[in-house]
């Protein structure tokens, strides 16, 4: 009997982002198919499938013990976030299962994630976050067929919070000198509208450069991407430079108003603030270049996300923050009018006859007084006029003089 051989076997993930890539984020079932596809007759053990979500740090550092040896001490470090194990064919026991025809087969499969949060998939040069699920087809007396197939994950950061839309700004000043001349300052001031961006939206940066110097100098803007790799109690930096923009250059006495000058994001990775190994951090940097001698320069932190930012936000008005509060508590986004007084006025024949009541049972308690304020709380306000209407009583008195003089009760004759 000729044996079969093992024509296909690969791993169909059921779900594509846009660029045909299997995407997953925090809480997602990852599911998919192994497809099993053979020539001839071909006994299985089992079919195996292995999920595992890995981030790995790793470097080397050379040092010199003496003049004539030096040593190499590795770095490494790992943390795992999804291990999970299923058979699709066969059992844990061994048993063999029967064997298959040589038409395709299909295996379903699904992985769940673990609890914990995930972190967002991520390629450096020290260190990765790395997911993929690996296929093993055993056969009797013979080696297992594998195969394996990355798929990405994101952790989404929503940039709709309240400390991601928060503005950023800072200012910085520095006097240029050379042995015994100085020269004036050189003043910085900077501001952003937010803190969270998505990758493809533009940054506008508003900026006042002031030289008071000999010198010409040249504000600059950049955004940097710093990576951070950390293992045995010891951390390792890279910094990378993502965008930037230039502008005019400023002479002596000078300055220079930033309006909004927009710099782009590029696609990049999301930032990750939650690995206790890998961390990207984002900054931009907006500086002056003072040609022969060290810049001037203000660094404003940023968190690239990846859920962009909404339409209603309450950072752009007190009335968009208004609807957004309304439609949060399912309430109507145009508040009721408020009651005129003409619907609420008293008639005077009622006001008579609760004053009435109130006096016959003034002794009654609080029951009068509450009935009291129940009926006239909301009485509207009395009618402007300049003409007092309860003015004071006044007599008229003579002293023998044949003139009259006025005077009002509560005051005294001249004697």
């Amino acid at each position: 009997m000729v044996l079969g051989k093992v024509k296909v076997l690969a791993i169909c993930f059921d779900s594509l982002n846009e660029h045909s890539l299997p995407a997953f984020s925090g809480g997602d079932l990852v599911t998919g198919r192994v497809v099993v596809e053979v020539t001839g007759d071909v006994r299985v053990r089992s079919l195996d499938i292995t999920a595992r979500g890995v981030a790995k740090v790793r470097w080397t550092e050379s040092r010199n013990a003496g003049a004539n040896t030096a040593y190499t001490q590795n770095y490494t470090e790992e943390v795992e976030y999804l291990h999970h194990y299923d058979t699709l064919i066969g059992d844990e026991r061994g048993k063999e299962a029967p064997g298959t025809s040589p038409c395709p087969h299909q295996y379903s499969h699904v992985v769940s994630y673990s609890n914990r949060a995930l972190a967002t998939s991520f390629e450096g040069k020290h260190g990765s976050v790395r997911y993929w699920v690996k296929a093993e087809l055993h056969r009797p007396w013979l080696l297992p067929v594998k195969v394996k197939k990355e798929f990405i994950v994101f952790e989404h950061i929503d940039i709709n919070t309240a400390l991601l839309l928060a503005p950023q700004a800072g200012s910085k000043e520095k006097t240029l000198c050379c042995w015994f001349c100085a020269s004036g300052p050189i003043s910085l001031s900077a501001k952003i509208e937010r803190k969270g961006y998505t990758p493809g939206e533009s940054i506008q940066i508003f900026a006042e450069v002031e030289n008071c110097s000999s010198r010409v100098v040249v504000p600059k803007a950049a955004l940097y991407q710093t990576q951070t790799f950390f293992a045995k109690g010891k951390g390792k930096q890279i910094q990378q430079l993502v965008s930037n923009l230039r502008a005019d250059a400023l002479p002596q006495g000078k300055s220079q108003s930033w309006e909004g000058k927009v710099l782009k994001i590029p696609p990049v990775s999301p930032s990750i603030l939650d690995c206790p190994i890998i961390r990207v951090e984002y900054a931009l940097v907006v500086y002056v270049d003072v040609p022969g001698g060290l810049d001037l320069s203000l660094s404003l932190p940023l968190v690239i996300g990846t859920i962009p930012l909404h339409a209603c936000t309450p950072r752009t008005s007190s009335i968009s923050s208004n609807c957004s509060t309304l439609s949060w508590l399912g309430l109507s986004e145009r508040p009721e009018a408020p009651p005129s007084y003409s619907d609420l006025e008293i008639s005077e024949s009622h006001r008579r006859d609760c004053l009435h009541s109130c006096g016959r049972s003034e002794g009654d308690g609080d029951g009068s007084l509450l009935t009291y304020i129940t009926e006239f709380r909301y009485l509207p306000p009395p009618l402007y006029s300049e003409v007092d209407p309860y003015p004071d009583p006044v007599e008229v008195y003579g002293d023998g003089d044949g003139d009259r003089d006025v005077r009002r009760p509560d005051t005294c004759p001249s004697r």
